[in-house]
């Protein structure tokens, strides 16, 4: 066996990020490679990815195109600042990203991650509604189980408990919508849950509690992806827009999981027929193979900062790497292998085989509901009494164990494949589940 094969022999120094870490340092589970649909472990297995990584690999692992333009990028131009400098490839990659965007989403600033893109979008909205004379609209609503990154921002804004509960007062000005999850009514839905969009009214009742007047932004995951794969139910998107325009209040939607394919469309903007102000994306931009996010506004929302002076800034916001150069190469790279092999609107030829395969494990032992949109699904589990959380992660260990990456939060198992996934890795993928979770878990 090669040496890289080996794990390290010691792992005390890395804190592991959302990890138990002292169960992790006993058993490490490590990968050394990987290629296409599936990883290679430190001990030499093959290991099936049922969540393209962290909902990022949507074109599969080490696709050639990327990895050469990263390797030429690295070698010719492997730094440029962004602050009052430039470089090319910063700018095509935006113009690329425009084509595919939702009709008006004319601009692109660039992050580096998921949170930074959520952080940025709150920035501008606050920002917007100032230059535009309307500087009492300082609220952010968020809701309740969404995700919205780990910065102080999408902290507060999101609403998943574990995440906030240790961080003190976060931001002021936060209010939360409730969250569309109707167990007992929607349960084991295919697709767009029939009951729940009128939830979203619940937002004009926090409009008359604080006033319109000092609300500057909603913000929403289109399917609410860590907190266990929440899809929206109908007419609740559409309901959030109408009341949004209907203030003045400007909509968000946070693409860092939907965003690059996971649907069947570029964006759930785009699937679900609805026009945010803004939407945050990030892993999916590079195939999760280089940090980079980027957040999408409509020109009303850049042309209103395009005014004063030529020479001063107009907005006092930005990264160190900013549009770095190889991250810029990997993303043109992402973008044409998508494009190359119709990963963007593959889901929805997928979707229906998908679908069935997972709804398949309704009759499994401890499913409680199954849901799905996309190249998305959730499985939920019914918790062991007083040891919540324990029943998905058992089934997360033993799915390793059996060659088999599955992501859990809570007593959910999320899947989210790259988007090459064929029927027969769809069926090694169900096959394997229902293995285990039929030994009862």
């Amino acid at each position: 066996m090669s040496n890289r094969l080996n794990a390290p022999n010691d792992l005390r120094a890395f804190w592991m990020p959302f990890t138990a870490n002292r169960q992790f340092k006993k058993e490490p589970r490590l990968f050394v490679g990987a290629k296409d649909m599936y990883y290679t472990t430190h001990d030499g297995r093959q290991v099936l990815d049922g969540t393209a990584g962290l909902w990022c690999v949507n074109a599969g692992h080490c696709r050639p195109k990327i990895t050469e333009a990263i390797r030429e990028q690295a070698g010719e131009l492997d730094y440029a600042p962004a602050f009052q400098l430039g470089h090319p490839k910063a700018f095509e990659l935006a113009n690329r990203l425009v084509d595919i965007a939702p009709e008006g989403m004319d601009h692109v600033l660039y992050t580096n991650s998921g949170s930074e893109s959520v952080e940025t979008a709150l920035k501008v909205a606050l920002a917007y509604h100032r230059v535009k004379g309307n500087g009492s609209r300082f609220r952010l609503i968020g809701r309740e189980r969404g995700y919205h990154g780990v910065n102080f921002g999408g902290i507060s804004v999101g609403g998943i408990v574990a995440n906030r509960k240790m961080f003190g007062t976060l931001l002021t000005g936060v209010d939360h919508m409730p969250h569309t999850h109707q167990p007992g009514k929607n349960n084991f839905t295919r697709g767009e849950p029939e009951h729940g969009g009128d939830i979203a009214t619940e937002l004009e009742r926090i409009v008359t509690l604080h006033d319109a007047s000092t609300i500057a932004a909603v913000i929403v995951e289109p399917v609410a992806g860590s907190t266990g794969v929440l899809i929206p139910p109908k007419g609740y998107l559409q309901k959030l827009r109408e009341i949004c325009t209907k203030h003045g209040i400007l909509l968000i939607f946070d693409e860092v999981i939907t965003g690059f394919g996971r649907l069947g469309a570029p964006f759930a903007a785009q699937y679900y027929d609805v026009k945010p102000d803004m939407i945050t994306t990030a892993k999916g931009l590079t195939n999760g193979v280089i940090p980079m996010g980027a957040v999408f506004v409509t020109s009303e929302i850049h042309d209103a900062f395009m005014n004063g002076p030529e020479h001063m800034i107009e907005f006092f916001h930005g990264y160190t790497y900013s549009g770095n150069p190889i991250a810029s190469a990997a993303a043109l790279a992402t973008l044409d292998t998508y494009k190359e092999e119709g990963l963007l609107t593959r889901a929805a030829e997928l979707s229906d085989y998908w679908a069935d395969a997972l709804h398949s494990l309704r009759d499994c032992p401890n499913v409680i509901d199954i849901r799905n949109t996309g190249l998305i699904g959730a499985i939920e589990l019914d918790p062991i009494a007083g040891e919540p959380t324990k029943r998905a992660f058992t089934a997360f260990l033993k799915a390793y164990e059996s060659g088999l990456l599955i992501r859990t939060t809570g007593d959910i198992i999320a899947l989210s494949p790259p988007l090459i996934i064929e029927k027969q890795h769809i069926d090694e993928l169900f096959g394997k589940l229902r293995t285990i979770l039929q030994n009862n878990i």
